[in-house]
């Protein structure tokens, strides 16, 4: 190639020696700086509605919370799942089966309370101290709880006659749910188990309950929160009459009370009735609108004192048919009897009276309270807030 030459291009018109023509912009006129310059249109921003920003946020709210729904409800059904495993494997066969959904089908649960630490001598007996069943009829929003006291003398089936709470040692809950199904007719169809050692973390993840004290108590000295040197002038514990917040501790120490100073009569089928009410109040905490709030964060952990065959969506339905019932109109009953002594032991005797308080619980028959004279023990229902005399 000869110097200075320059190699083909390849364009339009062909291949050719040298530079290949460009097309190259045009520069524009050139503008005096004097000139001014032409006036940019600048369209105006088009600010959004308030229709549009209101349905804008409607929508950002129902993905969050669809998306904290969804996540709640998957930790609590991870606490759901832990609480099924600790159930005994011969419970489930105990069980009548539940015919339908529990927000249109009557349903009846059985509620037990266990307390290792209420005295070193009771330690690791595993008595179950507080029987309770809770019957639902969505139908009627209708919702009844009946007392069963734990030193009712009853036929266990296999064992002969003793206390219903020793029906727990001799055979766990399945044994207990048969003799209650002999003794009251009553078909269980779910059971809870409620561990009150651990019951102290529950309610306070729930942020405390609302209890009613029926009654002033001055409790013995136990559990003393105190140095030795303040206890030994420390009365007990105090609570006044009347709808009371608790938080875990104290809820845990008022359902323990076994002596009351400012009431000689009360007893053991009392401390029974404080225990149940602590347990409905953290029934309608738990299954709350609040709680649901908490549940990405605490819903695994909440069910840790509970065992139960009641699955997540279960515990949902039982939730919003406590909720629709309500407990202004419920009907609070309990089985009672006749307090004696047999074998040095202390026990219940129960007539016929009780039959006709298992007609009240299934809305066979009205209402009442205990006879007039039948003591702490009498069995009998009372609507509402009203108190056992």
């Amino acid at each position: 190639m000869a110097t200075g030459e320059k190699p083909y291009r390849v364009y339009r018109g062909g291949r050719v020696k040298g530079k290949v023509p460009l097309d190259r912009p045009q520069k524009g006129p050139v503008r005096s700086a004097r000139e001014p310059r032409e006036p940019k249109i600048r369209r105006p921003r088009r600010r959004w509605s308030w229709k549009r920003r209101i349905g804008i946020g409607l929508i950002v709210l129902l993905v969050v919370a669809t998306v904290w729904g969804i996540a709640g409800y998957l930790s609590f059904r991870s606490g759901v799942d832990k609480a099924n495993g600790r159930l005994d494997p011969s419970v489930t066969p105990a069980l009548a089966k539940q015919n339908g959904l529990l927000l249109s089908k009557p349903t009846t649960m059985l509620l037990l309370g266990r307390d290792h630490e209420n005295t070193d001598q009771r330690v690791g007996l595993n008595h179950s101290d507080s029987i309770m069943v809770l019957r639902t009829d969505p139908s009627r929003h209708r919702l009844v709880y009946l007392s069963i006291p734990r030193d009712l003398r009853v036929p266990i089936p296999g064992h002969g006659e003793d206390r219903i709470n020793a029906t727990f040692p001799l055979g766990g809950a399945a044994l207990t749910i048969r003799t209650i199904e002999d003794l009251t007719g009553l078909e269980i169809n779910h059971v809870m188990i409620v561990d009150f050692r651990s019951f102290k973390s529950l309610i306070d993840n729930i942020g405390g309950v609302d209890v009613n004290v029926p009654a002033p108590i001055l409790s013995n000295k136990f559990d003393c929160p105190y140095k030795a040197s303040r206890c030994a002038r420390w009365p007990g514990y105090r609570f006044h009459k009347g709808l009371q917040h608790m938080n875990g501790q104290r809820a845990l120490v008022y359902s323990r009370i076994r002596e009351n100073q400012l009431n000689p009569s009360d007893s053991d089928i009392t401390r029974g009735l404080r225990q149940q009410a602590v347990m409905r109040a953290v029934m309608a905490k738990l299954l709350g609108a609040g709680t649901v709030v908490k549940l990405p964060f605490n819903g695994h952990s909440l069910l840790q004192p509970l065992t139960t065959d009641l699955s997540a969506w279960q515990f949902v339905q039982l939730g919003w048919v406590l909720k629709r019932a309500g407990q202004k109109n419920a009907l609070h009953c309990r089985l009672g009897g006749t307090a004696t002594s047999i074998g040095g032991a202390s026990v219940i005797v129960g007539g016929e009276e009780n039959r006709s308080v298992v007609q009240m619980v299934t809305g066979r028959a009205a209402p009442q309270p205990p006879p007039p004279g039948s003591g702490q023990y009498g069995p009998g229902c009372v609507v509402g807030n009203r108190q056992f005399r």
